[in-house]
């Protein structure tokens, strides 16, 4: 047996430490990564929406500018809505559970044991600082929100570089697949429309799918005449948002509030949100998505856990639609490359 060249070795260790190094490299930029990635993903949902604006006429640019404007403004008016009802109803339950509890202490047995635990006066000493209490909640509520895209700064940088995709994305396309061999150019350009139409409408789809929802749980939130009922709706559509798990946390949530209005409150709630779930499932997902995204269930599974282990919650979200496209790619990649016409 001969042994190795110091050629070869020295081969061998120069790749091993351009791997290493590329990987380190990986890991120090990972944050700006981490941006590009939600640039592309948001420039991708956004795509059809841009398409749509652009074909009333208005220039590319512009088109852009308008939809962010109105994501803008939406934002704005969700804001608007929901701090004035917070704030109001935050104050209607501090005085209403005052009340409350002066006339629970007129019952004989419950006066005996608050004389003797003084419950009553504790639990009204925490009612009144209800909305001090709210205020200081409001902190990192406020952190959660803007944690989801990073420091402003980030936000920034995703906006703008989703602009840019928004704006020239097909012409970088298509200089990336120039430099490819003609024969993986070929098969790139045939595949990139597939991923772009499953991803984009997937997002749109699930976000139709996350109104709806939010405006069904409103609606029965008023009917049964729970508190908190727009903000409360904006979480069910948020949650919504999160494949396997997210309905089922935002049924949870609810049925909390209501468990406090009233028992039976919280059960037709409880039954509500399951009937809808089912609704959802086999009636309002296959209508909206139609055969556009089709991922089984395993990996639906194995792509929410990754994703979620990877990025958070940010991961959980992205992991069916990275995972939509990574099926295209395998199956596509199962057959042979387009055959090239010779020049």
């Amino acid at each position: 047996m001969t042994s190795p060249s110091a050629r070869g070795v020295a081969k061998v260790i120069a790749v091993v430490a351009l791997c290493a190094a590329a990987i380190y490299l990986l890991y120090l930029t990972r944050d700006v990564i981490k941006i590009v990635a939600i640039a592309a993903f948001t420039a991708i949902a956004l795509g059809p929406v841009v398409d749509l604006v652009e074909r009333s006429g208005l220039a590319r640019a512009w088109s852009i500018a308008a939809v962010y404007a109105t994501l803008v403004l939406l934002v704005l008016g969700a804001g608007a809505a929901i701090v004035p009802s917070i704030s109001s109803q935050v104050q209607t339950l501090s005085r209403d559970g005052a009340r409350s509890l002066a006339e629970l202490r007129r019952n004989p047995t419950v006066r005996r044991y608050d004389e003797k635990y003084h419950v009553t006066s504790k639990l009204q000493a925490q009612v009144k600082r209800l909305p001090q209490r709210a205020t200081e909640l409001s902190k990192p509520l406020r952190d959660v929100t803007v944690g989801v895209f990073g420091f402003f700064s980030s936000l920034v940088a995703v906006l703008a570089i989703a602009f840019l995709l928004l704006l020239n994305g097909r012409s970088y396309a298509s200089r990336a697949f120039d430099l490819m061999p003609p024969s993986h150019a070929a098969r790139c350009r045939r595949l990139a429309p597939q991923v772009y139409s499953a991803v984009s409408h997937y997002v749109l789809g699930n976000l139709a799918i996350s109104a709806i929802a939010g405006a069904s749980a409103w609606a029965v939130m008023i009917a049964l005449g729970l508190p908190f009922a727009l903000p409360l709706a904006l979480l069910v559509a948020f949650l919504d948002l999160i494949p396997m798990v997210g309905a089922t946390l935002a049924a949870a949530a609810v049925a909390l509030v209501a468990l406090v209005v009233s028992p039976i409150a919280a059960l037709l709630w409880i039954v509500y949100a399951v009937l809808y779930q089912q609704v959802e499932n086999y009636v309002i997902q296959p209508v909206v998505y139609g055969r556009t995204v089709e991922v089984n269930a395993l990996t639906t599974i194995v792509a929410v856990m990754a994703g979620g282990a990877l990025l958070g919650l940010l991961g959980a979200l992205l992991a069916i639609p990275v995972a939509a496209a990574m099926q295209l790619i395998i199956r596509d990649f199962r057959r042979p490359a387009s055959p090239v016409a010779p020049t």
